[in-house]
């Protein structure tokens, strides 16, 4: 017989093993995982979550073991997936779950503001408390930002349905809610923010209506944002009534109020509103020259200095030079100084004042060399200079300055041609596709390993919003025009610009719809890569693109002209949606004017964008010697800089992709 002694040991042993082999068991589940195996449940369990089966996503999330550094973004998705089953309790639980965890991970953030948001369901005190966490730690945050609204939002719960509403609670709120409308006036939350505010029994400041106006613009409801602009100081919303009346058609209401407020007005507003406001009137005019000097008749302040940077670009080539030496001399503090100096400089180069010409332009790029969009311009005329005194190592210095400080711009190209003596436009007619890959070398083993899951979303997190990365994700989920719009606007901001070979070039330069372009471009005797950088021009590879007048598709073709050329051409039946047929129209169209423009591709391009009339009146009219000069001469500065840009995105075609 076991003695009760006995039996009570053997029972403390099994248990004890019980235990051992269930600590073991959990391990094996849990901390003991192939990577191949966890790879796989996470990638099914973001396909089931894409898929909108967030229930199995949840669990198979959960089936990812802690040892695995994919362990922080499945409990993340676990939360987010709870959240799509409106399962606030679950979602809440994992949210903590994380942030004890790992409190410092880059998710952190993220996480605090989701939690916050869930907690406002069941307690909001609580939320208010990481709310303020995140507006005090992380101020410059876009979570700031929202935390900032929905902590006013809180506050103005707690005290709606009390008797008493303390005016220093109230002005709390307010203060919340007018620095989200400064800071994020275009924000998801901002309309919100309005009627919220609007519901308060307080007394509304002139300034905040400004702030709603400004708001209530940006997100197209132009109604409340006449109104709150009448209800601001008209002082200060004057720009932004007119920017509305310009949104709503009443063109004769922008040209009133832009008078008005020019008219001894413009001080009370900031120069970037009233260049805006500028442009807007500009915008209603048949004649930006006369409307420039009807309003420095007008203006008593500021604006000035750029309503005669407008009135300059549209002079005559005749009284340029004039124009740009007035400006220079009126407004020495001026932010368009730069670009008066460079017109000064090249109207000295085509008038042939040599002496003068490199004396501005050396004292320009003393000055602009690094911060001035004018920049290759003067140096590539300054190589120009010099070449025509045959200073040999002169112009090739400048010329190889402006292809390695500012390699994928026009005057970069046309350095090119210079520098190889060639008279034509065409460097090349063939490129090597090549795929968009991911833009940056990764050091880092788990960079790859989301990329391999396509999990761009975390990816995005992981690499600090890069706007590469960023444009990256967009076109791997398919939106090929706005990935293409991000990577230029970074590449833009770069101060200097990484070899030709660097991955982010891609993404700037993406090839699309080239087998199209290629099919056409052999079928009406084109440049396949020139028609490619008029493509992306015209409609950055959007398909769907359709202009306020109608053009249309790939090539952005007016109907009437489709119908022409197809009607020549013996095309029975097609639509400028589809590609292959918008490209096949927009190539025939093209070999025409260039046909029509004796074979000139430079003039071709000018009248893709102004037509061939005004490209031959041009031609007749202008006292010009060479490409350069006839481009710089243009007198719309709209096809002027198409021009440019066709031949820059041609020149990085070829760059980039160029089989030689």
């Amino acid at each position: 017989m076991v003695s009760w002694k006995n039996f009570k040991k053997n029972i403390c042993i099994l248990s004890g093993v019980a235990i051992v082999l269930g600590v073991a068991g959990w391990l094996s589940l849990n901390i003991y995982q192939p990577s191949e195996k966890t790879d796989r449940i996470y990638s099914d369990a973001l396909k089931s979550y894409n898929n909108k089966d967030y229930s199995n996503s949840y669990y198979q999330f959960s089936k990812v073991v802690f040892t695995s550094n994919l362990k922080p973004l499945a409990i993340y998705r676990q939360a987010l997936a709870a959240e799509k089953l409106d399962d606030t309790k679950s979602a809440i639980k994992q949210y903590k779950f994380f942030s004890l965890l790992y409190p410092k991970h880059v998710l952190s953030i993220k996480v605090k503001y989701n939690l916050a948001q869930n907690l406002m369901k069941t307690d909001s005190d609580s939320a208010k408390k990481y709310f303020e966490e995140i507006i005090i730690k992380y101020p410059h945050s876009d979570y700031a930002i929202a935390s900032e609204y929905y902590s006013g939002l809180l506050d103005l719960k707690k005290y709606e349905n009390e008797k008493i509403f303390p005016l220093s609670a109230k002005n709390d709120i307010q203060s919340h809610f007018r620095h989200y409308l400064k800071k994020a006036p275009s924000g998801r939350l901002a309309m919100q923010v309005i009627s919220d505010w609007e519901k308060m029994d307080v007394n509304i400041s002139k300034d905040d209506y400004l702030l709603m106006a400004k708001s209530s613009y940006l997100h197209q409801d132009y109604v409340k944002a006449a109104d709150y602009a009448k209800k601001a100081d008209y002082k200060n919303s004057w720009a932004i009534d007119a920017k509305t009346a310009a949104a709503t058609g009443n063109n004769s209401r922008v040209q009133f109020l832009v008078e008005w407020g020019l008219n001894g007005k413009a001080d009370y507003i900031e120069d970037d509103d009233i260049y805006s406001a500028i442009d807007t009137y500009m915008n209603t005019v048949p004649s930006k020259y006369s409307a420039a000097v009807k309003l420095l008749g007008v203006s008593k302040s500021k604006g000035k200095d750029y309503l005669t940077s407008i009135k300059c670009k549209y002079s005559p080539n005749s009284t340029k030079f004039d124009c740009y030496k007035n400006m220079y001399v009126w407004y020495p503090a001026s932010s368009f100084l730069d670009e008066a100096q460079a017109y000064m400089f090249l109207s000295m180069v085509n008038s042939n004042n040599i002496q003068d010409a490199q004396r501005i332009g050396i004292d320009f790029l003393n000055k602009y060399k690094d911060k001035s969009p004018y920049a290759p311009m003067v140096m590539y005329y300054m190589g120009r200079v010099s070449e025509n005194a045959r200073a040999y190592r002169d112009y090739i210095s400048y010329y190889r300055g402006v292809i390695s400080k500012y390699p994928d711009s026009y005057y970069a190209y046309r350095s090119y041609l210079r520098l190889n003596h060639n008279n034509t436009a065409i460097i090349g007619r063939s490129i090597k596709e090549r795929d968009i890959e991911f833009p940056y070398q990764r050091p880092h083993a788990f960079l790859d390993k989301l990329v391999e899951l396509k999990d761009y979303d975390m990816l995005d997190e992981y690499t600090g919003y890069d706007d590469f990365v960023k444009s990256w994700a967009m076109y791997k989920k398919g939106s090929k025009s706005q990935a293409m719009v991000t990577a230029r606007d970074a590449m833009d901001k770069l101060k200097e610009k990484p070899e030709r070979d660097d991955l982010r070039w891609r993404l700037v330069y993406p090839v699309f719809y080239y087998d199209e372009i290629q099919d056409a471009s052999d079928k009406a005797g084109t440049v396949a890569p020139l028609m490619l950088a008029l493509t992306r021009e015209e409609s950055y590879f959007n398909p769907s693109a359709k202009s306020s007048v109608g053009a249309t598709g790939l090539m952005q073709l007016m109907p009437a002209t489709a119908k022409d050329i197809a009607s020549r051409r013996g095309v029975s039946s097609y639509s400028l949606l589809i590609p292959s047929q918008n490209v096949l129209l927009g190539n025939y169209y093209y070999a025409s004017i260039k046909g029509q423009l004796n074979g000139q591709d430079v003039s071709a391009i000018a009248a893709y964008n102004g037509g061939v009339g005004a490209v031959n009146q041009w031609k007749s009219n202008l006292n010009y010697n060479d490409t350069d000069s006839f481009v710089e001469q243009i007198p719309y500065p709209e096809t002027q800089n198409y021009v440019k840009k066709v031949l820059r995105s041609y020149w990085n075609y070829i760059r980039l992709y160029g089989e030689n």
